[in-house]
């Protein structure tokens, strides 16, 4: 597990490298010394903790030997997504649809990606922070 401190290094590597000019990174470095000082910080490392949970759960899934464990996410992804093209079908044709429904589908579709495609960026950077950690 990743302290505090291993985020707020990977932090200003990453401010480091994304913001060029020089007063604009002192700023945001001050910023994320001050979430850390005001303890937010520990919320990042709760968000990094659960990414790990996800990935165990997933890779848990792949290692089993039943067919619906390997391929019940992407199933209901794909489920999720039929239905809110649907709606959006409906709506190009001028056929009145429940809104709540179209809201739904879509918090539910942002949730299965955001499991799908972010948390891969989060698990990258940790593991890039381990090899930095390993090479020292």
């Amino acid at each position: 597990m990743f302290g505090i401190d291993d985020i707020i290094g990977v932090g200003m590597k990453i401010l480091d490298k994304v913001i060029p000019d020089p007063a604009a990174k002192a700023e945001a470095q001050a910023k994320l010394v001050e979430l850390q000082q005001q303890g937010r910080l520990a919320e990042l490392q709760a968000d990094t903790a659960e990414a790990q949970e996800l990935t165990k759960r997933a890779e848990a899934d792949m290692a089993s030997d039943s067919w619906l464990s390997k391929n019940i996410r992407p199933m209901t992804l794909i489920a999720i997504l039929t239905g809110y093209f649907t709606f959006a079908m409906l709506s190009a044709f001028n056929i009145e649809t429940n809104k709540s429904y179209v809201e739904l589908l879509g918090q539910w579709g942002m949730l299965i990606m955001s499991f799908y495609f972010g948390g891969r960026t989060l698990e990258k950077i940790i593991d890039m922070k381990s090899r930095n950690k390993d090479d020292k």
